[in-house]
């Protein structure tokens, strides 16, 4: 089909991967509408931004991004600037009044329904659209995917009925909404005939899956079932998992199906009782020490990622020792770790004893510098060692190499590993002999056929085989 060229347009998605996933649902409604991307905003007819508002640092980058496309439109008045997602739910009618070059302003339970309002501008509509439906997305929903076709994310609940004191996410998204377990599946099914190899499943809390449908309904350990079943995808990925709702029916299914990579991205925030109440998290440290133990016990190959905030709201230096010695002690082989940032309509904002900016900077840095050493011993292990691989392309940092990721690192958070000899082509799965790590990344070799034949042949086999005959994820010991 031939689009006009007058119907393009160009999308900037901030945030994470959840909000990533509307971006491409607008690109696959605007798609159907006659609209085609392009990769340069100035080539474009209609430009949106799909904006994140979680906290202050997402906030501004968001309003630089919208500024920055402003200045197109000022050149070229033709051009519509469109507004979405979550930092449109939380400033409204402050984005109108301060952002008049923005045409048209929409909350992210419009993103189904974007093309039609653009249909509809200009009739005497208001610049501001906040649809009173919860949207849920389905598998009939027209997707776009930004990423490539050899990895996808699969959103599965929208909404957040969890109350932390610092969050706004329930205020913006609403509360929880699980997609059916058979729309879930199609949808997967779907992505696999495009060629996907990892499926990344995506929500605020993973484990939450299903808690608002019948009580005999599915879970996640249901969902995760259902797609080994039904689907040949080499590697299944989570995302977001609640350290309170870990259960051993998960334990258990990631034991015994390879194709779902022991890979558990759990945000703890803390470790501290105290701190832990005041941000309304309903576990404590033993809770934390416990589930770190049976995780380690239950799957010795299991690879942690974590979150963890400095800077909370009272938090003392006895308080910020006790994290900095959890770090230490339970050596997560990924985490990130963010200053507390003072939402304006959270329950936290109104806490007294602030945290100083520099105190919460010089804690974070504290917990990475501890971090860096523990996550360059844990890759120094992989030294020597074939891992399968997942290529991604051509490197972003130079054009002479290769990159592409083991299967325990997340796309777009973890490192990557850069491929320094051999064949092959993106979306490929290899065997890729360690030759070197760095503090994140590691290098290596795609392994020849005498080295690892049968390996390579199990690691490259179409989907339909790699099903009947999958590689457990190696361990470095």
């Amino acid at each position: 089909m031939n689009l006009p060229l007058s119907r393009r347009c160009h999308l900037v998605s901030l945030g994470c991967p959840k909000n990533q996933v509307d971006a491409e649902v607008m690109l696959g409604v605007l798609a159907q509408a006659g609209y085609r991307p392009c990769q340069e905003a100035a080539d474009a007819d209609l430009i949106l931004v799909n904006t994140c508002g979680f906290i202050q640092a997402a906030v501004e980058e968001s309003i630089e991004a919208i500024l920055e496309l402003a200045q197109i439109k000022n050149r070229r008045p033709e051009v519509r600037l469109v507004v979405t997602g979550c930092l449109v739910q939380r400033y409204q009618e402050e984005l109108v009044r301060e952002l008049p070059e923005v045409d048209l302003f929409v909350g992210p339970d419009g993103v189904g329904r974007l093309a039609a309002f653009l249909a509809e501008e200009g009739s005497g509509r208001s610049r501001l659209l906040l649809p009173a439906q919860p949207y849920l997305m389905d598998a009939r929903t027209p997707r776009l995917l930004a990423t490539p076709s050899h990895r996808a994310y699969l959103k599965v609940t929208e909404g957040c009925n969890h109350r932390c004191s610092y969050c706004l996410i329930p205020a913006i998204r609403g509360p929880l909404r699980s997609r059916p377990l058979a729309d879930l599946t199609a949808e997967a099914k779907r992505l696999e005939q495009a060629g996907c190899q990892e499926c990344t499943l995506v929500a605020q809390d993973l484990t939450a899956y299903g808690a608002d449908l019948d009580r005999s309904g599915p879970r996640l350990s249901d969902l995760l079932a259902a797609l080994v079943r039904e689907t040949n995808l080499p590697w299944i990925r989570m995302l977001y998992l609640h350290p309170a709702r870990v259960d051993d029916a998960l334990l258990d299914l990631v034991a015994e199906e390879p194709r779902i990579l022991p890979y558990f991205d759990i945000p703890l925030q803390h470790v501290s009782d105290s701190v832990l109440r005041r941000m309304r998290r309903p576990y404590s440290r033993t809770t934390i020490d416990e589930l770190l133990a049976r995780l380690r016990q239950r799957l010795p190959q299991v690879v942690i990622r974590t979150t963890l905030m400095v800077g909370f709201p009272g938090e003392s230096e006895e308080e910020f020792a006790e994290l900095e010695e959890a770090v230490t002690r339970h050596r997560f082989d990924h985490l990130g770790v963010f200053a507390y940032s003072n939402e304006e309509g959270s329950a936290a904002a109104g806490l007294p004893q602030q945290v100083a900016e520099e105190v919460k900077e010089a804690r974070r840095d504290r917990l990475m510098r501890i971090q860096a050493e523990i996550a360059a011993a844990k890759l120094r292990k992989w030294r020597g060692k074939v891992v399968t691989v997942l290529v991604e392309g051509v490197s972003e940092e130079t054009d002479l190499l290769v990159e592409g990721r083991a299967w325990f690192q997340a796309p777009e958070i973890d490192g990557r590993v850069y491929i320094t000899a051999g064949n092959c082509r993106p979306g490929d799965l290899v065997a890729v002999r360690i030759t070197d790590t760095h503090t994140y990344d590691l290098a290596g070799e795609i392994v020849s056929r005498a080295a690892g034949e049968k390996r390579q042949r199990a690691c490259s086999q179409p989907a339909e085989k790699t099903a009947a005959n999958p590689v457990r994820p190696e361990t470095p010991g």
